[in-house]
């Protein structure tokens, strides 16, 4: 029994593996990640080499998952950079955000008349919830994002983010990924990026 058990799940195993070389066979790469991406994988990967405050030994910034890949970032990391870095180095065509941690973050409110983004940076909070979406925008990735952090007073303040760094502490994404190649545009009757969908069926 036991033998026909494990015989059962190595062919389990064995048709999982070929569905995931499979899956990973027929998704798009986008057209800026065909270009070598030697330097965006080592920012990416690299991490002890960048930032100090990483362990000694010398540790990924990200691993894969089921669904997709999880970044643990360290204090000083560039959240964005870092993303934009992974998205590169793994050829990602399109993906679903979503962090928690401590940050310094920039928020922007859009101005409709003036068509620009009323900027305000809060330092040392905790970014309660993050969410947002990868695609790419004129060959480079772009990433959309809204978060809500709060204070040690536990006030809190939330919006589009302009920018991140992280703070005293990590900052944990999840990434969810999905097959299709999904590009950013600007939309001239606002003056702001609009996420494209292209109908697959």
């Amino acid at each position: 029994m036991i033998h026909r058990t494990t015989c059962r799940a190595r062919q389990a195993f064995a048709m999982l593996a070929a569905g995931a070389a499979f899956a990973v066979a027929v998704m798009p790469a986008p057209a800026a990640a065909q270009t070598s991406a030697s330097a965006e994988c080592k920012a990416a990967l690299d991490a002890r080499a960048q930032n100090p405050n990483y362990p000694r030994d010398s540790v990924p910034r990200y691993i894969k998952t089921p669904t997709g890949y999880l970044l643990v970032l360290r204090m000083g990391d560039n959240v964005f950079e870092q993303i934009e870095a992974f998205a590169i180095c793994e050829k990602i065509p399109s993906a679903s955000l979503s962090a928690i941690g401590f940050a310094n973050v920039t928020f922007g409110f859009w101005d409709a008349g003036k068509k620009q983004f009323n900027p305000r940076t809060f330092r040392n909070v905790e970014m309660a919830s993050i969410v947002g979406s990868l695609a790419w925008k004129e060959g480079k990735p772009s990433i959309h994002a809204h978060g809500v952090a709060g204070d040690s007073s536990f006030d809190t303040y939330g919006g589009h983010i302009l920018s991140m760094e992280v703070g005293t502490g990590s900052l944990e994404v999840t990434v969810i990924a999905h097959p299709q190649l999904l590009e950013r545009g600007t939309d001239p009757r606002i003056g702001a990026n609009v996420l494209g969908l292209r109908d697959t069926h």
